[in-house]
């Protein structure tokens, strides 16, 4: 197959980050998503309805001239988010569910939650209003194994609260073991995932082949390659409790190339590429659609995007590196050859 023309599709999980940066987030994921989950973790946290709608239209602001896009709102659940704010993010058809952080498990997550049972009251509102609740579903226990965080999490922290709340509708976040994908797989449909094309592209070799590889340091981090193929095999399976959600996360290369490099792995200037690669790879390209344009809207309660894209394969070289704001970031794979890509190519920034 040379060609495959999709609904356009979505991201269900990105980092935009804000202010000069969003030229270039905005710009690259508007390019191939007609909407995108946006993650409240900014500095100082987006925590009420008021500071969602503002950030909404910063973002808005930048989108590129005669391009469709919309930005999908999300609150930073802390252990002061009030029941109030709740309902008001309810009546915002641009607020698609709050995020839920273990304090301290990711970028910017201190505000989060140090223990999910001082938040039932919050979550039983997010279930009387049906308001999807998504989670970064990593253990804070310092004493867990960085690599055994998102399986201690499912059993510890996660049976309880889907039993204690059966109706709330979760997204488990960016998985990224067998076990996540088995327990997705296994509970009702109230559960869904998303699905990264960094998990699905690597695992923990690619981060030290060689030494260090800080560009392939992400979280949750990559796991055995065992992982990887438990991912890919459900991404590729068409089942419907699994969509795209990039976890695209940028930031400058100094940043990531330090003594304490940031988390995050920049994917949003060539995502779609990448996963359909991948899908092609592993002979399943008439499922991309399913994984990338129709699984989330269907989970969410959303219609798919009216338009369509044409991926062609044709061979391109993914830059070195990409402007950001007054810095650059490294793209994941930079400077390698994809061999789909999206018809036509459209403008660099």
């Amino acid at each position: 197959m040379k060609q495959i023309t999709l609904t356009r599709p979505d991201d269900w999980h990105c980092h935009l980050r804000d202010g000069d940066y969003l030229t270039r987030t905005v710009g690259d994921i508007s390019h191939q998503f007609g909407r995108a989950i946006v993650m409240p973790n900014l500095s100082p946290p987006v925590i009420t309805v008021s500071q969602a709608r503002e950030y909404r239209q910063r973002i808005l602001n930048t989108i590129p001239q005669g391009r469709s896009f919309t930005p999908l709102m999300t609150l930073y659940l802390t252990e002061q988010s009030t029941i109030e704010e709740l309902k008001k993010a309810k009546t915002c058809a641009w607020i698609a569910g709050c995020k839920l952080y273990p304090a301290g498990a990711t970028t910017h997550s201190a505000a989060g939650i140090t223990d999910l049972t001082k938040i039932y009251h919050l979550l039983a509102c997010l279930e009387e209003i049906d308001l999807p609740l998504l989670i970064h579903g990593e253990s804070i226990n310092p004493q867990i194994d960085i690599f055994d965080r998102e399986t201690h999490f499912i059993e510890d922290e996660l049976i309880p609260l889907l039993k204690h709340f059966p109706a709330l509708r979760v997204v488990l976040e960016h998985i990224s073991t067998q076990e996540a994908v088995d327990f997705v797989r296994e509970q009702p449909s109230k559960l869904a995932a998303t699905i990264t094309a960094h998990h699905l592209w690597a695992n923990r070799n690619d981060l030290f082949q060689g030494g260090v590889r800080p560009h392939y340091f992400c979280m949750p981090i990559l796991k055995r390659r065992k992982h990887q193929e438990a991912l890919i095999k459900a991404a590729t399976s068409g089942n419907e409790k699994f969509f795209l959600g990039t976890d695209s996360a940028p930031h400058p290369q100094f940043r990531k190339e330090s003594a304490c490099g940031c988390a995050g792995i920049y994917t949003a200037h060539s995502a779609i590429e990448l996963y359909a690669q991948l899908f092609d790879q592993h002979q399943a390209l008439e499922k991309l659609e399913r994984f990338a344009s129709l699984n989330g809207p269907a989970f969410y309660g959303l219609p798919t995007n009216p338009e369509k894209i044409t991926l062609v394969k044709s061979p391109w070289q993914i830059p070195q590196q990409l402007t950001f704001g007054d810095t650059i970031i490294i793209p994941m794979l930079a400077g390698e050859t994809l061999e789909w890509q999206i018809y036509p190519s459209g403008t660099q920034l």
